[in-house]
């Protein structure tokens, strides 16, 4: 007869257990007497549970270390019904369980981790992305860098271009190919070991297990009762008992490698299959989002939104009180080829426009040109070019002519500026004039000439991207941080023998070594000790 306890609902053991077999609810009732003088007078109610016993039993065999596994098949046999493979088809098994097995080898994949590191490691120092001229230059065969980078190994290898080179690609093939190969031959067959429920019908083998213990004058069904109460799984079968908890850390693994699984594909999606490009865009003008978009690797697919214009309303820029540069912002809208406008945002550094996977960002400014009046007339539009970029400190320039344009010695006025915000302008003769504010309309007499700064049209530096591995990425790291915390929790395992009178108790945890043995003392401190021998039978 079997005998099982579950805590939590009735059993669902249709698979094991005919449905049309009766089952009988009965309630444990002994006279006890605690082992303790007041910690035990009664059970908490959580645990006074009603025990299901059945009367027919799940399939078992018994091994020779005398434990008893549901649906275990002993080593050696053939399961019912199963038929033996054709030769070819045994021979390509064997191939196949080879093969796993040496991908599973977990030297590999540290070799394999150890490996992608390094070729990381060597994309920050080897520039990405460059032109063969620059790498002719700086890796000549003539003086390898190292002893061993030229220009034909760098180009060859694709080290140019590392996260879309064919070595790393392929070492990332690998990695995966040994992560599957692992949770398949390994993880997976833990966990369905570890679901299975088992017995030990010998008191020694209880005895070799990490903690064990022995209860005189117990019995084994309010042992069973205790543990339901503390959160464990129990099945009792006669005088056996089995239980557990955790089962949750032995999944924790295969998460793991599912989580690593995602983050490099999602890192292969956005090397391989993302577009990137940049554009220096005046305000009031415009351009074609696919015009500027270049594609990254071979999977790199165009859609529909690289169709879209893209128009600079304005562009602005917010100061410290010292005048440097604090902001930069650009009102964009976008439309159709149509003309219609589908969307317009101002941005900032930190602040992109995303619009059907395409995200633009705010990355750059420039001076592109300034608006002069002269004498009345006008406005000009004179184009400004830079004169020094060093970071963030830039210089621009522009010249306006006086006299005779055709002369090859073409007189005017000088205006420099750092910013949009001041421009200073200087003479003929190259002599400090004064500064004007753009937008002031103070003029400023010049050589005889009136001058008025009437605008300072500036540029807008714009990145824009695909990238469709971000998602996957992120539900990669998201996954690797849940799985991580699970990989915690403690498997713990009970197995109990019904001596006559005594309770031998062992257990074991793949986890909390120290912790384990305080937990079952506490555990075992709260089972009532029996009367008499002949109360246990009842």
């Amino acid at each position: 007869m079997s005998l099982l306890l579950n805590p939590i609902r009735t059993l669902s053991i249709s698979p094991l257990f005919p449905s049309s077999k009766a089952h009988l609810f009965l309630s444990p009732n002994s006279k006890l007497r605690s082992s303790q003088s007041t910690k035990n007078e009664a059970l908490p109610s959580k645990t006074k549970k009603k025990i299901v016993l059945f009367d027919v039993a799940p399939p078992v065999s018994e091994d020779a270390n005398g434990i008893v596994e549901n649906g275990r098949v002993s080593k050696g046999q053939r399961k019912l019904g199963e038929v033996p493979l054709p030769p070819p088809l045994g021979l390509l098994r064997k191939g196949l369980k080879r093969i796993l097995a040496a991908l599973s080898n977990l030297p590999l994949a540290i070799g394999e981790m150890f490996t992608i590191a390094s070729l990381m490691a060597l994309a920050t120092v080897i520039d990405q992305g460059e032109a063969p001229d620059y790498y002719f230059k700086k890796y000549p065969e003539e003086n390898p860098v190292f002893g061993v980078f030229t220009w034909r190994l760098v180009l060859t290898l694709g080290f140019d271009h590392m996260f879309t080179s064919p070595v790393f690609l392929g070492m990332l093939v690998l990695l995966a190919a040994s992560l599957m190969a692992c949770t398949y031959t390994t993880q997976i067959p833990m966990v369905k070991v570890a679901r299975r429920w088992s017995f030990m019908h010998s008191s020694e083998t209880i005895r070799k297990l990490e903690f064990f213990d022995s209860l005189p004058q117990a019995s084994i069904q309010d042992l069973g009762v205790i543990l339901m109460g503390s959160g464990f799984e129990v099945f009792v079968k006669g005088p056996c008992l089995y239980a557990f908890k955790g089962l949750a850390g032995r999944f924790a693994p295969i998460g793991v490698h599912i989580a690593m699984l995602l983050i490099m594909a999602g890192g292969t999606l956005s090397s391989t299959g993302s577009f990137r490009g940049s554009v220096d865009v005046p305000q009031g003008l415009n351009f074609v989002i696919g015009d500027v978009m270049k594609p990254n690797g071979f999977l790199s697919t165009p859609s529909e939104a690289f169709n879209t214009e893209v128009h600079v309303n304005k562009f602005f820029m917010d100061y410290y009180d010292s005048g440097e540069v604090s902001q930069f912002h650009s009102d964009l809208s976008l439309f159709s080829l149509d003309g219609k406008e589908l969307m317009r945002k101002t941005i900032s550094v930190n602040d992109p426009l995303r619009y059907k996977g395409i995200t633009i960002y705010q990355t750059d400014w420039g001076f592109s040109a300034l608006q002069v009046s002269k004498d009345g007339e006008g406005p000009y539009n004179l184009p400004v070019a830079p004169l020094q970029i060093n970071g963030d400190k830039k210089l621009y320039g522009t010249f306006l002519p006086v006299g005779n344009t055709d002369s090859p010695n073409v007189k005017g006025i000088s205006m420099l500026a750092r910013d949009l915000q001041s421009i200073v302008l200087y003479d003929q003769e190259g002599k400090f004039v004064g500064v004007r504010r753009p937008s002031s309309k103070l003029p400023i007499n010049i050589d005889g000439m009136s001058i008025v700064i009437e605008d300072a049209i500036g540029s807008t530096g714009l990145d824009l991207k695909t990238d469709p591995g971000v998602p996957v990425v992120y539900a990669g790291f998201g996954a690797l941080m849940l799985t991580t915390c699970i990989s915690f929790l403690s498997h713990s395992q009970i197995w109990a023998l019904q001596d006559g009178t005594t309770v031998v108790v062992g257990g074991k945890t793949n986890r909390a070594k120290l912790e384990f043995p305080e937990e079952m003392n506490d555990l075992l401190d709260k089972v009532p000790e029996l009367m008499n021998a002949d109360d246990n039978t009842a």
